[in-house]
């Protein structure tokens, strides 16, 4: 019997130690998974936002601590030097197209507000798309063509008393409405697709040119165009005399020769600006960098190139350095960057690395003022567009009751949203797989903007006054950094 009892007393006991083994496993294991307090983060003196080819990143403000400090390594620099200037930058941007107009505006109240904030407000995580192109009468991302003075057979409405913005009030001036309000520094820059069919050689909307006896006619249609769309409470900065005036089988389109459009500015487009007190620019040629010999012999006849404030280019021909060319020629006029498109379905990481590359780092060090993406927005069939427009022409958003991002929304976003109106290009050195471009803004932030070209990971340092910061970007990857 008490045999029995001291057993059963070693038994209690053992289990009374198993059980409290037990509570105490219970206990650590129920403590492991209760995240621990972060440490208080030191506040970084640089902010990364990242964009990664693979999409593991779009446009992310990167928790990171870079500070500048004292030191070297082996890793190559990009030396910032904010004591040398270039050109003052105008903004970033689009084109909202007709079609794009129209789609935004039919979203639903809600959604409209809050995409035209993300896009354009300044604050906040919004990216503050700062310039916008717009077309004078249709382009050939509108669901179809048309201009603000059409007449029928052979009829001619010389005096212009059948203009009317009607087609714009459906969609574009109320979204443009929006927009100002919501930034209205935005500056706007508008360019014609073609001018009204009667006053061109074929009477159509594809290709054609515009008759000398018009001249005046047309110049007096942009100078109302301007002045109508002030009424509405829009401001036009500048306007180009013609979109891609070497290329006449678009939907709509008109040819212009260099001679045509150097003789319709001095004797016509400058002078009735002149006239009317407009302060709106005259930017020349619009097209492709294989042909800076157009914008040159513009600019070198003297009495065009007094109305002329400088030249627009796009690069689905020559070189982004026949812009420092045209610049060198005539250093007293502005280089503009107006369009490129992407085409769909789109390469996320190649075209994300094209477009950093040769145009928010290489046309601006090649003195352009703005940088302009082809569409803000188009559907999942990218349209609307002409019977003979462009179809494979990817929005940098694709709105299909929902609104989703595409690569040229990044690509934007990561000088926009820092790189305001009035910033100026400041000195940085290249580096073979690491393109970069610099700015000062107008409240002394510096902003770099950096690619990785190359196949790996790269390893690099920023230098500024004397110190810098140890940073890496993914192979393909975009990084702006702002201190």
């Amino acid at each position: 019997m008490m045999r029995n009892l001291t057993i059963v007393k070693r038994s209690l006991i053992l289990l009374l130690v198993v059980l409290t083994t037990s509570c105490k496993d219970q206990k650590t294991e129920h403590a492991n998974v209760v995240p621990p307090t972060p440490p208080a983060t030191e506040k970084s003196e640089v902010s990364l936002w990242l964009t990664n080819a693979d999409k593991s990143a779009l446009f992310q403000k990167q928790s990171v601590n870079l500070e500048f400090k004292n030191g070297t390594n082996n890793d190559p620099t990009i030396a910032v030097d904010s004591t040398v200037s270039y050109q003052t930058i105008d903004g970033f941007g689009y084109t909202l197209t007709g079609g794009s107009a129209s789609l935004i505006n039919g979203l639903n109240v809600e959604s409209k507000d809050a995409l035209l904030k993300e896009l354009f407000a300044t604050d906040g995580n919004n990216i503050g798309v700062n310039y916008l192109r717009i077309s004078i009468g249709a382009s050939d991302l509108s669901a179809y063509p048309f201009t603000y003075d059409e007449v029928p057979g052979n009829e001619t409405d010389i005096n212009l008393q059948k203009f009317t913005l009607a087609e714009e009030i459906k969609d574009m001036i109320p979204i443009l409405k929006k927009i100002v309000a919501i930034n209205p520094a935005l500056k706007i820059l508008g360019s014609p697709w073609t001018a009204p069919t009667w006053m061109k050689t074929n009477r159509g909307y594809i290709g054609g040119r515009l008759k000398p006896e018009y001249y005046q006619v047309y110049a007096q249609y942009l100078a109302k165009y301007i002045k109508a769309m002030k009424q509405e409470g829009i401001t036009i900065d500048a306007i180009t005399p013609q979109n891609e005036p070497l290329h006449d089988g678009n939907e709509p389109s008109m040819a212009m020769s260099a001679t045509e459009q150097k003789n319709f500015i001095k004797n016509n487009l400058g002078p009735v600006f002149k006239q009317e007190g407009l302060q709106t620019k005259i930017i020349i040629y619009d097209h492709n960098a294989d042909r800076p010999d157009y914008p040159l012999e513009i600019l070198n006849d003297p009495a065009a190139k007094a109305y002329v404030d400088g030249s627009a280019f796009h690069l689905y021909g020559g070189k982004i350095e026949a812009l420092t060319e045209v610049r060198n020629a005539h250093p007293d006029k502005g280089i503009y960057f107006t369009e490129q498109w992407v085409g769909a379905p789109g390469n996320f990481g190649g075209d994300l690395k094209w477009h950093l590359e040769l145009l928010i780092i290489g046309a601006t060090r090649n003195w352009s003022r703005n940088v302009l993406e082809w569409n803000l927005a188009a559907d999942l069939n990218n349209g609307p567009h002409t019977p003979g427009g462009c179809h494979q022409c990817l929005g940098a958003i694709t709105i299909n009751n929902t609104v989703s991002r595409n690569v040229a929304y990044y690509i934007i976003a990561h000088a926009s949203k820092f790189v305001r109106s009035g910033s100026v290009r400041i000195a940085s050195n290249m580096i073979a797989d690491l393109p970069n471009v610099a700015f000062k803004t107008p409240e002394g932030k510096k902003v770099l903007i950096v690619l990785n070209k190359s196949d790996f990971k790269q390893a690099f340092n920023i230098r500024f006054k004397d110190k810098m910061i140890s940073t890496s970007l993914k192979a393909g990857s975009a990084g702006t950094y702002v201190w």
